[in-house]
């Protein structure tokens, strides 16, 4: 992994994104942290030709984007021409909101309607990608959902955003999985997993908690990773701070030199 192909997930700025103003402002420090790209995400409104006009003036490139997930999946044109207006070819499903992971009918439906918005998304040049959580270890007739999922759409229609932190709270193997995506993982999102002084599992900045990312990083690269995506769902201080915090890890201690 390169420092170039390390990614910021706006996600974990989201409060300071709510305005034009405050996007530019935020965009200048994150550049100024280190980061070279983002993924769009948790942004208040604004045209995405203004948003360019922002990011090529700090010298940043949008690798990828999350959109709603319903957009993707009854409005698949929109989100086309949204990635064309971003001069970005890949989007990930964030969350499945609404969907009843007992249901095995839902799950069903969900997998088929993925395959069908990836499909129209291929056909256009661009890739659709899952973003997991932990509910999707779950398992339904000896499988977890996850694996049911990528086994049941094709690679050229879905490819995997595998987020380490919720693997491994869901129980799963964050080098593992990473290792069994082979040909199918061009994103991936980078965060911490420590336990607190309550004794729970919380979010922090790369290296000051328990995953191996030098391992992980290395497994995601096998399997052809192209983006290394840095997110923390929560902070305890600024998040641009955090970000940075994060960079840093890894250009000192697992990236190979530009």
């Amino acid at each position: 992994m390169k420092t170039s192909q390390i990614a910021a997930q706006l996600y974990t700025c989201r409060d300071l994104l709510k305005t034009p103003e405050l996007i530019a402002q935020t965009l200048r420090r994150v550049r100024e942290a280190g980061y070279r790209a983002v993924q769009v995400s948790g942004m208040g409104p604004i045209p995405e030709e203004e948003l360019m006009m922002i990011l090529d003036g700090e010298g940043l490139e949008c690798c990828a984007t999350h959109e709603p997930a319903k957009m993707i999946l009854e409005e698949t044109s929109k989100v086309i021409e949204r990635l064309g207006k971003l001069r970005c070819r890949m989007t990930a499903y964030p969350f499945p909101q609404g969907i009843d992971f007992s249901d095995e009918k839902a799950v069903d439906k969900l997998i088929a309607a993925l395959d069908k918005a990836g499909a129209e998304m291929a056909a256009a040049g661009m890739t659709l990608c899952y973003h997991n959580h932990h509910q999707e270890f779950r398992k339904i007739g000896g499988q977890t959902i996850l694996d049911r999922l990528y086994a049941s759409t094709s690679p050229r229609h879905v490819q995997a955003e595998p987020d380490v932190y919720w693997i491994q709270y869901g129980g799963g193997d964050p080098v593992d999985f990473c290792a069994n995506l082979a040909g199918r993982l061009p994103l991936i999102h980078l965060k911490d997993y420590r336990i607190n002084t309550n004794n729970q599992p919380e979010f922090c900045e790369l290296g000051e908690g328990n995953l191996s990312f030098a391992r992980i990083v290395e497994a995601a690269e096998k399997s052809g990773c192209q983006w290394f995506i840095v997110e923390q769902d929560t902070c305890e201080g600024d998040p641009v701070d955090a970000l940075a915090r994060s960079f840093r890890y890894l250009a000192d201690h697992i990236c190979s030199k530009d």
